[in-house]
């Protein structure tokens, strides 16, 4: 297994990389943050980038932010791009692990990975792009795991909040559960809000490049994850939420339900524990909303398959979104006012029962809910991944390899580490 400690070799616990990116500025405030928990409470961190100005620029706006000015002094820069193999090299080897906040993934993800395994460098990213996470456990499970490397994919808003939701949820349970589904609604405080275009030019290519999607999947040959219980049935094209939600949902299109089965059928597989299936939802308000989304979405879904649509929509996002994406990204007091929440509706069959025999006989509803999702959440849920595996190394999987958040953590402490943060689980 590839080193959880630092050396005179290999210095920093963590090298954020694309710190001075919109989300890489609050990843830096979040390490600065929380850098007491690092091993023997002691975290050694560095920042790393293209460009030094903008990277110092960064950290010193960290060190006014948090009322540290000894940031300035004590945090190191290095200079690193996707485009240059050998800069990707020297940081990677002076680190134990990266965190990649280069997105979008699909164009600047992978040299950041392959240098991590060819360097023994553990990676966590905050992708929420399948064909990204897919592609590269595909093609770097195998190296990943001949090194004792651990690559971790999707450990921001995406999709922690989910999967470890959903494995959260499983523990508490007193029985088999067999299925959940989850209802995620977001809310903007006094100040509204929006999410920075870089998650909407992700949205494009993803749609852009679906049938690539389905290709790549094909190559892993899986077979059908075994069904225990009720086949859940997906609800379309729109369910009532809860009750106590009072809005309407759709499926969710985001990346949580991949993450969620790729979790579930390693622990299926790897560990022998019976899977839970995954039904993902999104609350959009009322009917006015719903008129708005369908609107929106039958654009988007027709000017994604041109270039020349592709192009409109990247320049114009906060037009085509309705506001709900701009370049500039939300403001400091439109995050203060905005937070999350995850219901999850879980069935089952409670201790004693046969799963073989009849209908779920069981059921529970738990909580995850956080501050703002995007570059709040986000940034905790990928620090305390790493606080995690810096701290708990002996209770991650076995071998090295490409993991979903809940393959890696399943076994660790992470959901008090979260509660700890803001990020907080709960049975209703």
């Amino acid at each position: 297994m590839a080193a959880f400690s630092t050396s005179s070799s290999r210095p920093y616990h963590i090298v954020i990389f694309g710190a001075s990116g919109f989300t890489g500025q609050f990843v830096v405030e979040e390490v600065a943050r929380t850098a007491s928990e690092g091993p023997k409470g002691n975290l050694k961190w560095a920042v790393a980038g293209r460009n030094r100005t903008k990277l110092e620029k960064v950290v010193e706006q960290a060190a006014g932010a948090l009322s540290k000015p000894e940031l300035k002094s004590e945090v190191d820069i290095l200079i690193a791009d996707v485009g240059d193999p050998d800069s990707l090299a020297a940081m990677c080897k002076q680190a134990v692990i990266v965190l990649s906040c280069v997105g979008p993934y699909r164009f600047f993800g992978e040299p950041v990975v392959k240098s991590c395994v060819e360097n023994g460098t553990h990676c966590i990213d905050i992708s929420g792009e399948p064909q990204f996470l897919e592609s590269m456990q595909l093609n770097y499970h195998d190296q990943a795991a001949e090194k004792g490397v651990y690559i971790v994919g999707s450990c921001g808003f995406d999709s922690i909040p989910a999967d470890i939701g959903v494995i959260y949820t499983r523990d508490q349970f007193k029985g088999t559960l067999t299925s959940i589904e989850s209802f995620l609604t977001a809310s903007a405080g006094p100040e509204g809000g929006c999410i920075h275009d870089g998650t909407w030019q992700s949205a494009i290519y993803g749609l852009a490049d679906s049938n690539k999607l389905r290709s790549l999947r094909k190559k892993f040959g899986h077979k059908p994850l075994p069904v225990v219980g009720t086949k859940i049935k997906r609800r379309w094209p729109m369910i009532g939420l809860p009750n106590e939600l009072q809005q309407y949902a759709i499926p969710f299109m985001g990346s949580d339900p991949s993450v969620v089965k790729r979790t579930q059928r390693y622990l299926n597989e790897e560990l022998n524990e019976s899977p839970v299936q995954y039904g993902a939802y999104v609350g959009v308000g009322g009917i006015s909303n719903i008129f708005k989304l369908v609107f929106a979405g039958l654009m988007f879904f027709f000017l994604v398959k041109f270039s020349f649509g592709r192009n409109l929509l990247m320049k114009f996002p906060e037009f085509f979104s309705f506001g709900f994406f701009s370049k500039e990204g939300p403001t400091r007091k439109q995050m203060e006012g905005a937070s999350f929440r995850f219901i999850f509706l879980g069935e089952g069959y409670t201790e004693g029962s046969d799963p073989s025999e009849g209908k779920p006989n069981g059921k529970i509803r738990t909580l995850v809910k956080g501050p703002e999702a995007g570059y709040v959440a986000t940034p905790i849920a990928m620090v305390q991944a790493a606080l995690t595996m810096l701290n708990e190394s002996d209770s991650l999987p076995k071998t090295g390899g490409v993991y979903t958040p809940g393959a890696t953590f399943a076994k660790t402490t992470i959901v008090d580490r979260l509660n700890k943060h803001g990020i907080q689980f709960s049975v209703l």
